[in-house]
């Protein structure tokens, strides 16, 4: 199994900063000395979710199974962890599939939510905790859509029928609506619907391909990548799709938007001094600052809730292993260190911790795809902020699947 290559594509673009197949996330007071992280990792072989120990004592795991684990995307609470994984993998058929599955944020009470035959991927929490929209590709018609359902995984609801590739991405902060990316006339739009399904509106125009749409928290503006230009631009419009405007303009591309808290501060990557960067602008004076500097690419960036830090994936020690720094750039900290590569982080909704996904402890090909496998198991994990308190949520064993696709 496998999700489909132009779901791939647009999944990375959007996640590579989020389902964020393999995501961090984290909960606690904010910005306080003692942040967490919860992080996917593969330090004895396989993909897990762990999380901090006390001190600076070993990471403790919350997942144990063959072959991986992915994406950890945190409940708006900070009690559980979503997260999508092949579980029931069958070896000498090399027959997999993805489901989603939620646990504790401390790896107990894990559920299997989903278990249909078909890729089960990209959890979208609520904002009130109580339902989960995902990608699916249960029909009968080969194609992707988006399904909700309860938080214990009752109460299953497709959401789009329409031919093609609909992929969610968030709701918006009342719950009452869904943002989705889909290729149904052919290039991917932006598109937004009802939470039940009803009043699909596109919200982008476009002959190229749109996505990685993020709602600013307090829901009045969206801001998305686009390739309508020719490179990959960051574009802003009102929540209703009015008023887009193009707000980088550079030669080079600009990708992966996170909104800041204060909705008004907006992280990115940008290639424009010729190689990947952490940017931040401030969108109502248009004033841009660039917060890394390194020889090689810094990616995958994340706000701490209290939007004093940010968390990133950076290769400047030649490996992907998780930094922290403040939003000038400053005070920055290596998290991790490990041969594995470490991938997506996600801040706890409380700022104490981040998830995030791993490589550690098995062989990763230097030329293969970021979330393909090549003799690769991949974990979920957690992490203080400070580097301590490292924590293994799950731990699959397998090797040789081949999951390529990212929200």
């Amino acid at each position: 199994m496998s999700l489909r290559p132009r779901a791939v594509i647009l999944a990375a673009a959007v996640a590579l900063g989020g389902l964020a197949l393999l995501a961090v996330a984290c909960s606690g007071d904010g910005d306080s000395v003692r942040n967490h992280l919860a992080f996917i990792s593969r330090s004895t072989g396989g993909y897990d979710i762990r999380v901090p120990g006390p001190g600076r004592e070993p990471s403790q795991s919350l997942t144990d199974v063959l072959p991986w684990d992915a994406a950890p995307v945190w409940s708006p609470d900070g009690s559980r962890i979503a997260f999508y994984a092949d579980r029931v993998f069958n070896l000498p058929n090399r027959d997999d599939n993805v489901d989603i599955y939620v646990m504790g944020a401390d790896g107990s009470d894990l559920r299997r939510l989903t278990s249909d035959p078909s890729p089960d991927a990209f959890p979208v929490w609520s904002p009130d905790g109580s339902r989960i929209a995902f990608y699916s590709e249960a029909n009968d018609e080969h194609d992707g859509d988006v399904y909700v359902m309860d938080a214990d995984g009752s109460n299953v609801q497709r959401l789009t029928t329409t031919r093609g590739i609909d992929i969610p991405y968030e709701w918006s902060p009342d719950g009452s609506r869904l943002l989705f990316g889909t290729n149904r006339r052919g290039n991917f739009d932006i598109y937004e619907m009802d939470a039940s399904g009803a009043n699909q509106d596109r919200l982008t125009v476009s002959d190229k391909d749109d996505f990685a749409p993020t709602r600013s928290p307090d829901g009045t503006r969206i801001a998305y990548q686009s390739g309508d230009t020719g490179d990959m631009d960051l574009f802003m419009m009102d929540a209703n799709g009015d008023n887009t405007v193009n707000m980088t303009l550079s030669a080079l591309d600009d990708t992966n938007p996170v909104w800041a808290a204060d909705s008004r501060r907006l992280a990115f990557i940008s290639e424009r001094d010729g190689n990947p960067e952490v940017y931040i602008m401030d969108t109502v004076l248009s004033y841009l600052t660039r917060v890394t500097v390194a020889a090689r690419p810094d990616r995958q960036v994340a706000w701490s809730p209290g939007g004093v830090q940010i968390a990133f994936i950076s290769t400047r020690d030649f490996n992907r292993e998780l930094y922290i720094a403040n939003t000038d750039g400053s005070a920055l900290v290596r998290v991790t260190e490990d041969d594995g590569w470490d991938a997506f982080p996600a801040w706890s909704p409380d700022g104490t911790q981040i998830a995030f996904s791993s490589h550690r402890g098995g062989r990763r090909d230097v030329d293969a795809p970021l979330l393909s496998h090549r003799d690769d198991r991949r974990d979920v994990y957690v992490i203080d902020a400070d580097g301590s308190g490292l924590v293994r949520l799950t731990n699959d064993s397998g090797d040789g699947v081949d999951v390529s696709a990212i929200r």
